[in-house]
């Protein structure tokens, strides 16, 4: 598969498609349509599967939502909703009665701050449970967050981090959520994914640290993200990929313009821009400019998700009330 950086397991999917014409052996895709918003389930099955998705076996789950990134309250409230279905499913048959939240990121750069701002909107309720010495509740669930920052802020590892506080509480399920990087910029804070493989920190700048997931934690990791970032080189590839196609649209079969149109790899393409781009600046980051508005709006809709899927007694009008 070819050289495109992507979080987002459905791409991964997408770039193979276009490569291979047909769909890849040991992966399973189930689509639903409703009206506001496409879920998409990809399922790797085996180690082939794995190998060419470049993912662990697992579930990956995407809320592809075209209108989030302008969307106005109903619709953020639906998405909320949604997102709250979609994680009790992916979490069905789990313990979750102790769940530990984890945001990712740093939260001095807003493209990535969106794990610590959803930290700030959980409903956590460890305290209530240790002060009044009570294990369970019907109505809500033991929830600890916290925001680990990044190791050049902090100058710790976050999975060192991470595992003192899960050997410590001992959570039945954590979950992490983080900003991702995706190969096209319509789906740049209008899609969400969850996935129970867990996740590597900063893998989506190109920055990988020690990853969070079952083998590394000893619990069961459930990981929520949002692409807020596109590769430069991406953006350029995909939009010299439209010229191209133009221009062999315009040029004459059998000519020799159209020939070496046709001999350019995607493999190639892709490393010409890289080595363009290069001596200006290094594996630039493209973000939209009104992330910070974005981010805050995208916090809101994963915190109410994440309060109303772990705390049966609580609905979107609770939430509402407590979230802004």
């Amino acid at each position: 598969m070819r050289h495109i950086y992507t979080d987002l397991a459905i791409e991964r999917r997408e770039l193979y498609q276009e490569e291979n014409k047909g769909e890849i052996e040991g992966v399973s895709v189930d689509v639903v349509e409703e009206e506001n918003y496409t879920i998409t389930t990809v399922k790797i099955l085996n180690e082939k599967g794995s190998s060419i998705m470049g993912r662990p076996k697992g579930t990956f789950i995407t809320l592809e939502v075209p209108n989030l990134n302008k969307s106005n309250e109903d619709l953020k409230d639906e998405i909320s909703i949604a997102l709250s279905k979609v994680l009790l499913s992916l979490t069905e048959g789990l313990k979750r009665d102790k769940v530990l939240i984890i945001g990712l990121g740093n939260w001095n750069i807003s493209s990535d701050a969106l794990g610590p701002k959803v930290v700030d909107r959980v409903l956590v309720t460890r305290h209530f449970f240790i002060n009044y010495k009570k294990e369970t509740d019907e109505s809500m669930a033991n929830v600890a967050a916290m925001s680990p920052g990044v190791m050049g802020v902090t100058g710790i590892e976050t999975f060192d981090i991470v595992k003192g506080i899960v050997d410590k509480i001992k959570p039945d399920l954590v979950i992490a959520v983080d900003a991702l990087a995706s190969r096209k910029m319509e789906r740049v804070s209008t899609t969400i994914q969850l996935t129970d493989v867990g996740i590597t920190p900063g893998s989506g700048v190109g920055n990988r640290r020690q990853g969070l997931n079952m083998e590394s934690l000893g619990v069961p990791v459930i990981s929520i993200g949002i692409p807020t970032v596109v590769n430069a080189a991406t953006m350029v590839n995909d939009t010299m990929e439209l010229i191209i196609e133009s221009l062999k649209k315009e040029a004459e079969v059998g000519k020799e313009f159209y020939a070496l149109l046709e001999e350019l790899s995607q493999e190639e393409k892709y490393t010409l821009i890289e080595e363009v781009l290069n001596p200006y600046s290094a594996n630039v980051i493209v973000t939209p400019k009104d992330i910070d508005v974005l981010i805050d709006d995208l916090s809101i809709i994963v915190a109410n998700g994440l309060n109303i899927a772990l705390h049966p007694g609580i609905g979107i009008e609770d939430v509402n009330r407590y979230i802004r």
